[in-house]
């Protein structure tokens, strides 16, 4: 009886080896399958892809397992590749939290941000003039804030709307900067301004539509200055994560996230805050992480309760 019963465990562990040989082949291929995926953009989960298959394996299956037993087998077999995928693609991000589990700390004329102390950035939405600037800087002082924006180039949606005041408005905000001891963020809109934007500011922000202008991505990560991404009006998590990839790899390091609102069904405001974003920003990536209130009310009346709260 031992006998037979070694020769069953036997043939158990020459079929469990097989089976593990046949599970890293599967693996293998299912891993080709999602960088495919990957570059075609398409969504590594496919449900219709997945209900055929467990419905052909379980009019093939011959028992003594059931069918439910079947399908719950395969699903799990399903799900570790699916996870394989995600993970490989995780790991070799630069700005991925499994790539770098500390955090990145980007210093901005002393200030540091993505420790553990908050930091406010406040200011114009456009530079307009002096008086403008020095009003709202004074105010900053006062108040503790020691990183000031201000839009000199504005990409609106209507071409009559003002445009902002280009590279006067850099050097505006740099005068008045230096004059109140602030740091300095203002949005460049196009590559050949990011050598300049070098000389008047301290932070380069890159806006919710330039989100994934590749080419003005790819010279952000050649400046030797900070640059603060916004998230997309429509962007996902995967593809902010990946436009932040841009300028990375491409040679800056000193990358903050930006969460300002994405565009939904409701009308209330002009954005919905994303606040779950935050979170999962900081689980998935070791970037720094600044959350922008103005933009997801668009409502002066909202903007000062939620001050309040």
């Amino acid at each position: 009886m031992s006998e037979h019963l070694d020769e069953l465990r036997g043939k158990l562990d020459a079929i469990n080896i097989h089976m593990l040989k046949l599970l890293n082949e599967r693996a293998e291929i299912a891993r080709e399958i999602g960088e495919i995926k990957e570059k075609q953009g398409i969504p590594k989960f496919d449900p219709i892809r997945e209900g055929t298959m467990l419905d052909e394996l379980t009019k093939l299956n011959p028992g003594p397992f059931k069918d439910d037993a079947v399908k719950h087998i395969f699903k799990e077999i399903f799900k570790a590749s699916l996870d394989l995928q995600i993970e490989d693609h995780t790991l070799q991000l630069l700005v991925s939290r499994k790539k770098q589990p500390e955090n990145t700390l980007i210093d901005i004329k002393g200030i540091s941000v993505g420790g553990t102390s908050p930091v406010l950035v406040a200011g114009p939405c456009s530079v307009e003039s002096y008086e403008q600037l020095r009003t709202v800087a004074a105010a900053l002082k006062e108040a503790g804030v020691k990183v000031m924006r201000g839009g000199a180039f504005k990409p609106r949606t209507s071409p009559y709307d003002f445009q902002g005041l280009g590279i006067d408005g850099l050097r505006m905000l740099k005068e008045v900067a230096d004059e109140y001891g602030l740091a300095t963020i203002s949005e460049i809109v196009h590559p050949n301004h990011i050598e300049l934007a070098e000389k008047y500011i301290d932070v380069i922000q890159i806006g919710a539509r330039n989100m994934q202008n590749f080419e003005l991505l790819k010279a952000a990560g050649q400046a030797k200055i900070p640059v603060l991404l916004k998230r997309g009006i429509a962007a996902t998590l995967e593809e902010f994560v990946h436009a932040a990839e841009y300028i990375v790899v491409h040679g800056n390091s000193q990358v903050m996230l930006i969460e300002r609102g994405i565009r939904t069904y409701e009308k209330w405001t002009r954005n919905t805050l994303d606040i779950s974003a935050v979170p999962l920003l900081k689980q998935e990536t070791h970037l720094p992480v600044l959350v922008d209130v103005t933009h997801s009310t668009g409502r002066k009346d909202v903007y000062y309760l939620l001050r309040l709260f």
